[in-house]
């Protein structure tokens, strides 16, 4: 099998943006048809929607995470094999994490459905959301199954070094989405169940689609029979990396959750500003998050490669890539706060908005140190170093809970306290990040198998 991609050639800091821009655009998609949700339903049937809606994609978020590290933590697996040209080893990976991908996403579909209740008990909702929270998550909790099937063909690709595939089904999926959003909610008047339902047809559709393409297009990974067996040694190494990716992306989103269900306490104005406020930030660091999923990337297949010097060189120019990035980012979300908020919030819903702008004008300003963490992250599992990713997310996730349950019970804080937890969490998690790349650099242990 012969590796044709660029990401163990050429320029390392041009290789890596390259495979990283298809990745960003299509998240920019996965983003907009999320926004597309809030927008729609914010402006068309209220702030009780928007409330509903918004504290659901916590839960939905958490829930998918699972699904989304065990693929992450796989494609780590793929891309090692691939840049070693190991043709035999990467398929029979391919079968083993399709089969333990398979399982554990039937079992959260379950298990999600037959708690619901639970569910919604743990987050706080409050009694004038909870029918339309219900209603909004249980339809979207039948879509899992597709998240799954998407998210494992899309790992299996990007490992391959295309990243141009996964963004084509994820624009499609998006305009399918947006037109199916508005025909549901505005004419058709179905509330919130119209926008869960448009989510799911458009999961279903990029999730199916990319199956067929991955099934006839790409030989790489056509199984014959000799693949089709479970090895102990495959299944041990895709666990080590998946179960631990899982992991550290189930903590961070349980965190959120977490936060979550303490500022659902304070009111449905809080949790309608938070709805708007955790949409300006996904798109804002979205594409550092997207990075640092294509830097895993380059890792893993120039671990593969044994190119420890490019490897060196890869962590130096990630982190110029973030600081100038996140730098211009922070710098637009301050100066445009205000007209950011108005695409989900009617401008003279004035305490709702005063509630979003001091939450952007706290977190924006260190949107660096969340795009460090994301490198750290990626980089940490390329080198099949997850559990150091574990550790940096319990201290980061933990220390910000910690605080906001802490600072926000203070009378003379309240509110802010968990806005100011989210950049110290980072900032904390990043100094442990450093500590570990220094030391691991200092001893020249850059390959780990």
């Amino acid at each position: 099998m012969k590796v044709n991609n660029n990401l163990i050639h050429g320029n390392v800091a041009k290789s890596m943006i390259n495979f990283a821009i298809p990745m960003i655009i299509g998240n920019i998609f996965q983003q907009l048809y999320n926004v597309v949700d809030t927008v729609i339903v914010g402006k068309f049937i209220g702030p009780d929607a928007l409330a509903a809606v918004g504290s659901s994609y916590a839960v939905i978020v958490f829930l998918t995470s699972i699904i989304l590290g065990l693929c992450m933590g796989s494609g780590a697996v793929f891309s090692y094999f691939y840049g070693a040209n190991e043709e035999d080893k990467l398929k029979n990976s391919l079968f083993t994490a399709f089969a333990f991908i398979g399982i554990v996403t039937l079992i959260i579909n379950i298990v999600s459905i037959v708690f619901i209740d639970e569910i919604l008990q743990l987050i706080q909702i409050p009694e004038e959301i909870l029918t339309d929270t219900k209603a909004y998550l249980l339809i979207i909790f039948y879509g899992i199954t597709f998240t799954g099937i998407y998210n494992y063909f899309a790992s299996v690709v990007r490992s391959l070094g295309n990243s141009i595939i996964p963004l084509i089904f994820l624009i499609m999926s998006a305009i399918i989405n947006i037109v199916l959003d508005y025909i549901f909610v505005v004419p058709m008047k179905m509330g919130v169940e119209g926008a869960a339902y448009a989510t799911i047809i458009a999961q279903a559709f990029s999730a199916i689609g990319i199956a067929i393409y991955s099934a006839s297009k790409v030989p790489e990974i056509r199984l014959h029979k000799k693949h089709i067996y479970l090895d102990k040694a495959m299944i041990k190494m895709i666990s080590n990396y998946s179960v631990l990716s899982s992991i550290q992306q189930s903590i961070m989103n349980f965190g959120i959750l977490m936060v979550q269900g303490l500022v659902n306490s304070f009111g449905v104005q809080v949790m309608a500003a938070f709805t708007a406020v955790v949409k300006i930030d996904s798109f804002a660091y979205m594409p550092v998050q997207d990075f640092g999923n294509a830097f895993s990337t380059f890792i893993a297949q120039n671990k593969g490669a044994q190119k420890n010097e490019r490897i060196q060189q890869g962590i130096r120019s990630a982190v110029k890539i973030i600081t100038i990035y996140c730098v211009l980012t922070t710098i637009f979300v301050l100066i445009f706060a205000k007209s950011l908020m108005g695409f989900f919030i009617d401008p003279q819903e004035t305490e709702i908005m005063q509630i979003g702008l001091r939450y952007l004008a706290i977190v924006s300003s260190f949107y660096c140190l969340i795009g460090y963490l994301f490198m750290f992250y990626g980089l940490f599992r390329g080198l099949g170093k997850n559990e150091v990713s574990i550790i940096l997310t319990i201290i980061s996730l933990g220390t910000r809970v910690l605080l906001a349950y802490t600072l926000s019970a203070i009378p003379s804080i309240g509110l802010v306290g968990i806005w100011w937890a989210i950049p110290i969490g980072w900032a904390l998690a990043d100094l442990v990040g450093l500590y570990k790349v220094r030391t691991m650099l200092r001893k020249q242990n850059i390959i780990i198998y």
